[in-house]
């Protein structure tokens, strides 16, 4: 299957150097590009698109409003936002992820990080590993919102898919888990799929996301 990618940078040699490393891989192809947030809305109106790889910092409309409203107005889940970031600006990537996206990347990636994490948030996972997930979350938990407030959609989840969740949220991989809670990796991967599929989440960075907001995981915690 190719992967359909829009590029969306306010910069035009940096769409030009990421749409020349996507576009020598056989699996990957370049539908479109955009300038801006608004540029990305209207270019995704006209092509089908599986992954936008989104800068946050650019005119008219930033990365995080554009993710915001191409995943609310996401039917099926797709396109997948990939933001991208540099080091001043890892609270505008958690805004975006909040809003949606399905992680984020430093802009000065290797190409074949950049690669296979389109490859990654295509196939429906998240590029961030909860563990970094989690400490930049401690980093700009202030920036969070307000007080923490237990979400109702955790109503619906069973007493051990509650203690994946929180394990998740933590930072551990499919397999500690298993180790944890002594079962089969492979029921943890089902009972985390049913968390996903139960609070309407994406991925497990969103899973971590929803913990910090519900207060089930605090800063430093």
């Amino acid at each position: 299957m190719t992967v359909r990618v829009v590029i969306v940078d306010d910069q035009a040699l940096v769409r030009a150097g990421f749409r020349m490393v996507l576009d020598s891989q056989p699996d990957l192809t370049v539908v479109g590009e955009a300038i801006d947030g608004a540029d990305a809305l209207r270019v995704l109106a006209g092509v089908e698109a599986d992954v936008v790889v989104m800068d946050l910092r650019m005119p008219t409309m930033d990365g995080v409003e554009a993710t915001r409203r191409i995943c609310a107005a996401s039917a099926d889940g797709r396109p997948r936002v990939l933001v991208l970031t540099t080091f001043d600006t890892e609270a505008d990537a958690f805004a975006a992820l909040r809003a949606g996206a399905s992680g984020f990347l430093l802009k000065n990636v290797p190409p074949e990080e950049l690669l296979a994490a389109i490859r990654v948030v295509a196939e429906g996972d998240s590029v961030v590993a909860p563990s970094i997930t989690r400490r930049l979350l401690d980093r700009f938990a202030d920036r969070l919102g307000p007080a923490p407030t237990e979400d109702p959609r955790l109503a619906q989840l069973t007493d051990r898919e509650r203690e994946i969740l929180l394990l998740v949220a933590q930072g551990l991989a499919n397999a500690e888990i298993a180790a944890r809670v002594h079962v089969a990796e492979a029921t943890v991967k089902t009972h985390v799929g049913r968390i996903l599929a139960k609070l309407q989440l994406r991925d497990r960075v969103q899973v971590v996301v929803l913990a910090y907001e519900s207060g089930l995981v605090t800063p430093g915690g």
